[in-house]
């Protein structure tokens, strides 16, 4: 397995280790990971992830390269969504200092530490593979 393949795996592992992580705490009662946040869309970034490592190990360069920056995208919309359902969530409250208190409560765990670091690896893996264009001129 060459070097950037197993950057590759080593952040599609980190990545499914953050599916399990915490992401988000409501009102301070629960913690909240990826598939509490929403299960089918977890789902799909486990798959992705579980066919990032498939390509890693068998040295498919286009599918891991496809596979890193689809998860890359996922987690950036998984967080653009997370943010929209926390600050859509107490609009039904009729006061605005009320409504932003419970925004406030709503806290953002280490878990995108992690989600955002695997698919981060993935794309750094696939990027050290590629062969330089300019060449130095000595």
């Amino acid at each position: 397995m060459r070097l950037n393949n197993l950057i590759s795996f080593v952040g599609f592992v980190i990545l499914i280790a953050g599916t399990y992580c915490p992401i988000l705490r409501p009102l301070h009662l629960f913690t909240w990971d990826v598939y509490d946040g929403n299960k089918p869309y977890g789902i799909v970034m486990l798959l992705v992830a579980i066919v990032g490592i498939l390509g890693a190990v068998m040295s498919r360069q286009k599918l891991v390269k496809l596979t890193a920056w689809i998860s890359l995208a996922l987690v950036a919309i998984f967080l653009l969504l997370a943010w929209l359902k926390v600050h859509t969530s107490f609009s039904f409250i009729p006061f605005r200092a009320i409504e932003n208190l419970a925004i406030k409560s709503v806290q953002y765990k280490w878990g995108w530490y992690l989600l955002f670091g695997g698919a981060g690896l993935a794309v750094i893996g696939v990027l050290s593979g590629r062969k330089n264009i300019v060449k130095a001129v000595a």
